[in-house]
């Protein structure tokens, strides 16, 4: 099975131990622009040391099948551009998973989340037979809500106090895409 995409802008390939460095610069550069669309982070989270421990459990979660989680480069392989992770992916009488996604700051209007997540939610409908994907977005980040629809999520319902934000418990707006 390839895990490596390609598409007109990036590079798109599983995060990897041999992403450390770029991780930690993404994290660091990125600190200020993510802090209000994900969970309150310690200091200690932007240190070599915890995002090694980040990137040793994603790959654990990998090979145990629960997670897969993609970073984008840019063509010359030099800078993470964006993250996506589908986890919680489960098999039964539902087959489905979790998305969630960020993206650098200097990289926001041009388009590059859609093409990695349009890149990425395909390679995971085919490549692991789901049925179902869902996502969700604070109410306040249209960015999010738009992206979602251009990418054929729907509505599906809301969410109250559903995740805790930057230290507060934040209301989201449940989406879900069905495989073609």
């Amino acid at each position: 099975m390839n895990r490596t995409l390609n598409t007109p802008n990036l590079f798109i390939t599983l995060l990897k131990p041999e992403h450390l460095t770029l991780l930690v610069n993404y994290q660091n550069e990125n600190r200020e622009h993510l802090a209000k669309w994900e969970p309150a982070r310690t200091e200690t989270y932007f240190s070599l040391e915890e995002t090694k421990k980040q990137i040793d459990k994603s790959m654990q979660q990998f090979k145990s099948g629960s997670t897969v989680s993609f970073v984008s480069l840019n063509k010359s392989k030099t800078e993470i551009i964006g993250l996506c992770t589908f986890s919680d992916i489960v098999y039964s009488v539902c087959s489905a998973c979790y998305l969630g996604y960020s993206l650098c700051e200097r990289a926001q209007g041009k388009g590059l989340m859609f093409e990695m997540l349009q890149a990425t939610i395909k390679y995971m409908f085919e490549q692991y037979h789901l049925k179902q994907m869902m996502a969700s977005y604070m109410p306040a980040n249209i960015r999010s809500e738009n992206l979602l629809i251009k990418l054929g999520f729907e509505k599906e319902g809301a969410a109250k106090a559903y995740l805790k934000i930057a230290g507060q418990w934040e209301d989201h707006i449940l989406m879900s895409k069905i495989a073609d």
